[in-house]
């Protein structure tokens, strides 16, 4: 049984590293003033970053229904007898449960995972498939698992302006006024479904870092009480960061969850065109027997 992992580039992994993986990247497409691009395909992380900044009218969109069956005819076609899908959570987009409805034309041949997930744990989820498909477990069991252990994750992002979260309708524009003059920075949440305030920080993003940490010591305490270092992956995520703010981000992490699977990721155009530049994020997910 040859079963192949495809995951869409949310999970924040580009189209060359998953050539070495050996998983297929779905690019999600980019609406920039009408035009579309897609992801680390036709778009760079610097040209989107500009286009959001630059005065551009930037939002992103699911996949074409005929993008998504021309992508699985494609790997069927190659060789593998199965593909277990994995897009980002239903409970931030559309692009789940589409799928899941293309799939039924596709019976034993294509299984969607509704992993709740996004970026760097949904990233983990994608890894962990990928480790199953090469023992030789089915399309169906990897897609069950995925499924159950969903959960087993939580993630936090850290917003250094107002700007792009009401220009998305996610606050208003009394609201952000208010906050931009309190200097006030909001912590959002996902866990497993919608994007969520967790909490406000008034200051500098050192102090949103440190209540995210904070918070997943806290979601470690009481969700995953018996979670051990080893268990742990821990993935920092930011938008349009210097290399230098990547490196003090990661260094904190490193400091507060010795002996975990550490790594980095830039945070999906679907997470930084709310967001907006300079956001800070960090997920962890926990390998639970």
């Amino acid at each position: 049984m040859k079963v192949a992992i495809l995951t869409d580039t949310n999970s924040g992994i580009s189209k060359a590293e998953a050539e070495k993986k050996g998983i297929f990247v779905m690019p999600m497409p980019v609406l920039i003033d009408g035009n579309v691009y897609f992801e680390g395909d036709n778009l760079t992380e610097e040209d989107f970053y500009a286009a959001l900044t630059g005065g551009k009218n930037v939002s992103t969109s699911q996949p074409s229904p005929a993008d998504v069956m021309n992508t699985w005819d494609s790997i069927l076609e190659s060789g593998y007898d199965q593909i277990v899908y994995i897009p980002m959570s239903s409970g931030l987009s559309g692009s789940c449960m589409t799928a899941k409805g293309f799939a039924q034309e596709y019976e034993d041949k294509v299984f969607v995972a509704d992993n709740h997930r996004i970026s760097v744990t949904m990233r983990q989820s994608v890894v962990k498939a990928k480790e199953m498909a090469d023992k030789g477990l089915d399309g169906k069991t990897i897609c069950d698992f995925l499924e159950k252990d969903a959960y087993n994750a939580t993630i936090y992002v850290s917003v250094n302006t107002l700007e792009y979260l009401k220009k998305g309708g996610r606050i208003t524009p009394a609201v952000a006024a208010i906050g931009m003059l309190l200097s006030i920075k909001p912590v959002l949440s996902i866990q497993g479904e919608k994007l969520d305030q967790f909490a406000k920080v008034r200051g500098s993003m050192k102090k949103c870092e440190e209540k995210m940490i904070d918070a997943l010591k806290n979601d470690l305490a009481h969700r995953f009480p018996n979670a051990k270092p080893g268990d742990l992956h821990v993935g920092g995520a930011g938008a349009g960061l210097s290399q230098d703010e990547i490196d003090q981000w990661m260094g904190m992490l490193e400091e507060n969850f010795p002996g975990s699977d550490l790594f980095y990721n830039p945070l999906s155009a679907s997470i930084s065109t709310h967001t907006g530049p300079g956001a800070v994020g960090v997920g962890i997910s926990v390998d639970v027997e």
